[in-house]
Parts: C-alpha cells; sequence; structure tokens
C-alpha cells in the first residue's frame, strides 16, 4: 500500500467511525443528536409507535418495510403536546425507524454525506461526459449506464470500490466529475400509518388506458372497493406486492362503495417501489416509476413518500411535469420543526398537508417550502388488506384525496374554485374533499 492509499484508507476508517456516532441514536429514550449535544430523555416509543407494531428481529421487517416504517409516536393526543414536546417525540420516531432500517439492513442500506438512509455502494450521475466516465472507472468505480423510459433521462449508476463509504464516494465522484450531478439512492418513507392485515393477492383489472391515475407506492390488494381497472408494475427485487398503505392510498383515490375515494372508479398505474426490498422507495425506483407513468400517459400522479432533496429526483419530477403530467405529494409526518420533506417541496408538485375531523391541521403534519392545499388526514377510514375498512391517519391519505379532486376537476383552477378555506395559516389554498372520511 502506496502513502497515498494508506492516507485514504485511514481517511475513510475515520468517516465510518464519524458516520457511527454522528448520526441520531436513540437508545433507552435518550435521544443523542451528535457527539457532544447535550442528551434528552424521551418517552420511549410504545407498541406499534412505528407504524402497526413494534420492530422485530432481523428480517422481520421484510415483506412489510413499507407499513412498518410509515407510522409516528403513538399518535393519541399528539395535539396535547406542547410544540417542543411533539417536535422531540417525532424526531425520536424518525431516528428510531432510521436506526433500526440500519440496524437491521446495513448490508443493504448505509447514511450519504448528509446523514440521510440511501442504498448501500450507489451514486447516481447525471450530466459526466466520456472523459469522466473514463476517471471514474480508472478510480475503480463500476460503471452502468441505464435510460428512465418515458423521460429521455440518462443516468450513470456507479458501484463504489470495495471499503469506501458513501459519503466519502460521494465527495470524491464530485471532485473527478465536477461537470454532472451526483447523489446518493436515497429512500423514501411513507407518510402515514395503515392498518396492517394478512398477505393479500394483488389487484388486477387489465391494461389501464392513457388519463388513468398514477400511484407511487407499495402495491395494491385486491379489494371490493377497488374495482376498476388497476394495472400494477415492479420497480425492485420482488415487486409488486400488496402493502397495506398502498392499499389504502389507491382507495382514497378510485374507491367506490365500502370505500368511496375522491375520484370514484378512477383508473390506476400502481408502480410498487417497495416489494420485497429492505432498500425499497429509493430515488432511483421513484425515477423509472415516474418515466413509465409518463410513458403511459397518466394525467396525475400522487406520491405519499418523503424523503430529502435528491438531485436525480429533481430532474425527473421537471422532466414529468414538461410531459403534462401533474405531481401531487404529501408534507409527510415529522411535525412543523423537521426540515422541508421531498417531493413535495419541488416547485412543480402539489404539496398537501392534513387536517382532522374538527379542520384542523395534523400537529405531527410536515411541512414543505410550500403547502398548496389540506384534506383529510385523520379520523377517517380506507381499505384494509382483509377486504374491509380500517383506520388511518398522516399526510399520506390527504394527498391522494387531493390527486383525486384533480382528476375529476381537471385543473389546479378548479382545486382552488372547490377549496374551502381553513382556520389560519398553513392550509395553501384551502380544505379539498372535506366529507371523504369514509366514516358511515
Amino acid at each position: 500500500m502506496d502513502d497515498f492509499d494508506a492516507e485514504k484508507a485511514g481517511d475513510d476508517r475515520r468517516e465510518e467511525t464519524e458516520m457511527r456516532w454522528t448520526r441520531p441514536l436513540l437508545i433507552t429514550g435518550l435521544w443523542l443528536a451528535a457527539p457532544g449535544a447535550q442528551a434528552q430523555l424521551l418517552p420511549a416509543p410504545a407498541a406499534g409507535a412505528l407504524g402497526g407494531g413494534a420492530l422485530g428481529g432481523v428480517g422481520q421487517i421484510v415483506p412489510d418495510t413499507l407499513d412498518r416504517l410509515g407510522g409516528i409516536v403513538d399518535q393519541s393526543g399528539l395535539d396535547r403536546l406542547s410544540p417542543a414536546r411533539l417536535a422531540d417525540r417525532l424526531a425520536a420516531a424518525r431516528a428510531a425507524r432510521i436506526d433500526a432500517l440500519l440496524r437491521q439492513h446495513g448490508d443493504a442500506v448505509e447514511l450519504d454525506d448528509r446523514r440521510e438512509p440511501a442504498r448501500r455502494g450507489i451514486i447516481l450521475l447525471t450530466g459526466a461526459d466520456a472523459a469522466a466516465i473514463d476517471k471514474l472507472r480508472a478510480a475503480g468505480y463500476g460503471v452502468e449506464r441505464v435510460e428512465a423510459e418515458g423521460i429521455d433521462m440518462a443516468i450513470t449508476r456507479l458501484t463504489l470500490p470495495d471499503g469506501q463509504s458513501l459519503a466519502r464516494a460521494l465527495r470524491n465522484v464530485r471532485k473527478i466529475a465536477p461537470q454532472a450531478q451526483a447523489s446518493a439512492d436515497n429512500l423514501y418513507f411513507p407518510s402515514g400509518a395503515a392498518t396492517e392485515g394478512r398477505s393479500a393477492a394483488l389487484a388486477s383489472h387489465g391494461s389501464v388506458g392513457r388519463g388513468a391515475a398514477g400511484l407511487i407506492d407499495g402495491g395494491v390488494a385486491a379489494h371490493p372497493a377497488l374495482a376498476g381497472a388497476i394495472e400494477q408494475r415492479g420497480f425492485v427485487a420482488g415487486a409488486p406486492r400488496a402493502s397495506a398503505h398502498g392499499t389504502a392510498v389507491a382507495s382514497l383515490i378510485g374507491g367506490y362503495g365500502s370505500v368511496k375515494g375522491a375520484a370514484p372508479g378512477t383508473p390506476l398505474l400502481v408502480a410498487d417501489v417497495y416489494g420485497d426490498d429492505p432498500a425499497g422507495g429509493s430515488s432511483f425506483a421513484i425515477v423509472r416509476a415516474l418515466g413509465w407513468m409518463a410513458a403511459r400517459g397518466a394525467r396525475v400522479v400522487t406520491i405519499s413518500l418523503v424523503g430529502p432533496d435528491n438531485p436525480l429526483l429533481a430532474g425527473a419530477i421537471r422532466l414529468v411535469r414538461d410531459k403534462g403530467v401533474m405531481l401531487v405529494a404529501a408534507v409527510g409526518n415529522d411535525g412543523p420543526a423537521a426540515p422541508p420533506a421531498y417531493p413535495a417541496s419541488y416547485p412543480q408538485v402539489i404539496a398537501v398537508t392534513g387536517v382532522d375531523g374538527r379542520g384542523r391541521l395534523l400537529p405531527e403534519a410536515g411541512r414543505a417550502a410550500h403547502v398548496d392545499f389540506a384534506a383529510p388526514g385523520a379520523d377517517m377510514m380506507a381499505a384494509d388488506m382483509d377486504g374491509g375498512r380500517g383506520k388511518v391517519r398522516g399526510t399520506s391519505f390527504a394527498a391522494p384525496l387531493v390527486a383525486g379532486r384533480l382528476m375529476a376537476g381537471g385543473s389546479v383552477e378548479a382545486l382552488r374554485r372547490e377549496a374551502t378555506p381553513g382556520r389560519g395559516k398553513g392550509y395553501g389554498a384551502g380544505i379539498l374533499c372535506e366529507t371523504c372520511r369514509n366514516m358511515d
């Protein structure tokens, strides 16, 4: 090993140690934000705090990663907490779900240079020229060129040299190819908890034509309320697979009968970006799903998932929007003190927050760089995995209601005319679909 390699190996070891000690940890009720930071006593997450049950041992997080990571800490009494205590509780929930993912699936997931979870050992690159690609190969990076269907987006997928952390590799790649956009394959989480149930067959009702509503989520289960046209495709290994979250969201767009959606009978294109993959819900999977929906002529696409800003995802959203596809996303459930959530914060996306049965903003509702509309996100029912109905809560379930009304009305201007004023700030242009709760 020459001096350069020895120095590089030492840097990687130091960085790995730093990553271990600077990411948020939840340890027996202590919230440790960073080395030297003051520890705070917090209530330990209750059973079911992470959405549908306590996280079990290694391997139990799959295949229901999507539903188990979608919830928040103990939803009861959130509106009675002080802002500071609410922020602490929601921060603890987010840290716990990420820590659980890293502990159980460290072979598939790691943190990027911003301490955000991402697929291990993968960097996504756009705008790299041939000379930069040659330099990356010479530096030991594996190179694969891929195209995103429907949006003419050329992506270079890099695999890292053995032993190199994702955070260090991102810095190296940006030095080698400064003109390109390099990003981790970040992970995106559901923004609400749905009622779990038995494993279920996928809904399948033939091919869907142009002008359908798109749903990027987990797979959708067969359900009596989902008898309209549904076409599903998987974008990770093991997909598509029915999930409680995806099924609930789908019913709030196009359900009818026992669970009436905002646009009953609307045909659905469903992209499962989770499947059985512990690193599912990644930016690369979402980008490919967006391209597929653009190619299939989807009119409105709902994304009830939240995560960090990501250059690849941002570029794909611009391209899809340029093709006339309208995008709706939830602002998430990490609370108003959390950083803005994406993709809801991109300017091309209609950002949706949630309200309870009394028209109040959900205390756990996150924020985006902008909020366009509010819709019911609590005190409501949606389709469950057992063919019935179950309670749901979270901004995940407000977004599909807005998407359904957008399908029915045809434009954002129509939504503005339909919306009713909220009680103060934070509602965007107002509340939509206030009666869409399926509580009768």
